[in-house]
């Protein structure tokens, strides 16, 4: 196993911390293996076995746990005495009424609370309201362009790993299909789409379905592939409502309203505001939504490479989420700009960065355009320009910086 060194550390610096320690994120990005790979490190530092309950709500040994009484006495009952009990709950949400377990646990002494979840709405209602101030979260997403060639194991190519990040996606089995140098390329890819099937498919069922009570699944498809479709532009809840509805479906636009946040409940769509640069505020309409993973979002269209460039807006907008960025689109007067970044360094100073992304700028005009929106901005905070132009050196356009975007990822 890869550890995934960043996430690791976020949870070590929270350890026997009076907080509950929330990791959440898509399914299958990898929060059960990452809580294996901290268990590791605290038994690497001295801790025993007797001090960790391990709890995986997904497997079936563990069915009998479901009722949340049932679940703190588990527990409880398995409590040290007089040093730390490391307690980790994966997949907590599939106990109703878990909140109450937890707040249970989450007064004894020395207790060190770890949960994770694939759901978001399990922080909107009684948890947060028992547990107000009192946990952290962890939101996790799938491998990062470095992580992933870590796991491919550092190829020299760098560029046919990123085709292949762009077209199969970011999960970290994914990448170790993509490592397995004894599978043929076509076997791989088909293993592959399998895979991103399945987690699609249970994302679907198990936490946008039964999270709706929908039974009309095909219509659900429907807006998830308009979704998958539209990455990257500006998009309204009446808009999918009408051209659902000129299909010869019929859908309200509060219906759409409650399936689009069931579809970010689920972390596998964003949504990103828009933000008036000039006005300093943000607006309520045309924001845009990402997909967690540009391999399911390929699997949906049947296609590799459609809209190359938002393919690769998709990929900035979670790079600099892992980054620890409060992330916009930007918009100053009739201009819009891909990305306003916002991120608070250690001494709380809130830095501003401004993002464009393109395939090429090799087109004089194709630069001249996405500088211009640059251009546009008069404060002096950083400006860049992300491309797949493998130039030698960074270019500088009066001040404005453009990158070769896998030099970027890779930081």
């Amino acid at each position: 196993m890869v550890q995934r060194k960043e996430y690791l550390a976020q949870i070590a610096a929270w350890r026997e911390k009076q907080v509950i320690k929330v990791i959440s994120g898509v399914r299958r990005c990898g929060k059960s293996t990452l809580l294996s790979q901290y268990i590791d490190l605290l038994k690497d530092s001295g801790i025993g076995d007797d001090q960790i309950i391990f709890i995986n709500l997904e497997e079936p040994e563990f069915e009998a746990l479901f009722d949340h009484q049932d679940l703190y006495r588990y527990v409880q009952k398995r409590l040290c005495k007089n040093k730390y009990t490391y307690v980790f709950i994966d997949e907590v949400q599939r106990c109703p009424g878990f909140e109450k377990a937890i707040d249970g646990l989450f007064i004894k002494k020395k207790v060190d609370l770890y949960i994770t979840g694939s759901n978001a709405y399990m922080l909107s209602g009684e948890l947060a309201t028992l547990l107000s101030g009192r946990y952290v979260e962890i939101n996790m997403l799938p491998l990062s362009f470095a992580e992933y060639l870590i796991f491919l194991g550092n190829p020299a190519d760098k560029r046919t790993a990123f085709n292949n990040y762009l077209r199969f996606g970011s999960f970290p089995y994914v990448a170790a299909l993509g490592a397995d140098k004894s599978a043929d390329v076509s076997a791989s890819a088909g293993m592959i789409k399998t895979y991103l099937d399945g987690i699609y498919n249970t994302i679907l069922v198990k936490d946008i379905a039964k999270r709706t009570g929908t039974t009309d699944i095909s219509l659900l498809e429907n807006i998830i592939k308009f979704l998958s479709h539209s990455v990257g532009s500006p998009i309204s809840v009446k808009k999918i409502s009408d051209t659902i509805n000129s299909s010869g479906r019929k859908i309200s636009v509060n219906t759409v309203d409650t399936y689009l946040r069931s579809l970010c409940d689920s972390f596998i769509f964003y949504h990103v505001d828009r933000y008036d640069i000039k006005g300093k505020q943000y607006l309520k309409t045309l924001g845009k939504y990402y997909i967690v993973d540009t391999g399911i979002r390929n699997m949906l269209l049947e296609t590799s490479s459609p809209d190359l460039g938002h393919q690769l807006e998709n990929i900035v907008y979670f790079e600099l989420l892992r980054r620890g960025c409060r992330v916009c689109i930007g918009k100053l007067a009739e201009q819009e700009l891909d990305f306003v970044a916002r991120s608070t360094l250690g001494d709380d100073t809130d830095r501003m960065s401004y993002y464009q992304v393109a395939a090429s700028l090799m087109d004089q005009t194709t630069l001249a355009r996405e500088l211009f929106s640059l251009q546009k901005i008069k404060d002096n905070h950083p400006k860049y320009l992300l491309t797949l132009d493998d130039i030698p050196v960074r270019a500088n356009h009066n001040g404005i910086v453009q990158y070769y975007l896998i030099d970027w990822l890779l930081g």
